[in-house]
């Protein structure tokens, strides 16, 4: 990929001081393209939860070799505490952008109070988009991935408007 963008490997990676530091800048471009995709798919607001779902799934796909990696920064990122703290600062911002897009969309009245907050949806959608990933890289199937994916959010969005108390 270097090649094709006009540089030698070494040319590319001298960009940064670190692979830390690649990585999180990798990790921001995906994550904002992530959160422009969800916000610009409820820019016009669905008519029910199953065209939601549909946005959300198309937005929230991701390509196998990008899981691959960021599946290899989290478990360095868990050893390493400084690391650790700076992947939960990146997180915490796509969360809140999440957040920012779902709240206006959703109703949470019915939702567990956990999840009644924008922060704690977003942290919902999160939990289930990253444990379907891990199912994608397991199963190396897109369309089942989106299948599943599509339940869990329904699963989690598509709730009877009564009061829980959890």
């Amino acid at each position: 990929m270097c090649e094709a963008a006009g540089y030698t490997r070494g040319a590319f990676y001298s960009n940064f001081d670190s692979l830390d530091e690649l990585f999180f800048a990798l990790y921001t471009e995906r994550s904002e393209l992530l959160a422009h995709h969800v916000a610009a798919g409820l820019t016009h607001p669905p008519t029910d939860i199953s065209e939601l779902v549909a946005q959300a799934v198309q937005a929230l796909m991701v390509d196998r070799d990008w899981i691959l990696v960021s599946t290899d920064f989290r478990l360095y990122a868990a050893r390493n505490p400084k690391v650790a703290a700076a992947l939960r600062a990146h997180r915490d911002r796509l969360r809140d952008a999440l957040a920012a897009s779902l709240t206006p969309a959703i109703d949470r009245s019915g939702l567990p109070t956990s999840l009644q907050t924008p922060d704690g949806l977003a942290r919902a959608v999160m939990a289930i988009h990253d444990g379907a990933t891990t199912e994608l890289l397991l199963d190396n199937d897109p369309a089942q991935f989106s299948s599943w994916l599509a339940d869990l959010l329904t699963a989690l969005l598509d709730h009877p408007h009564q009061t829980r108390t959890s």
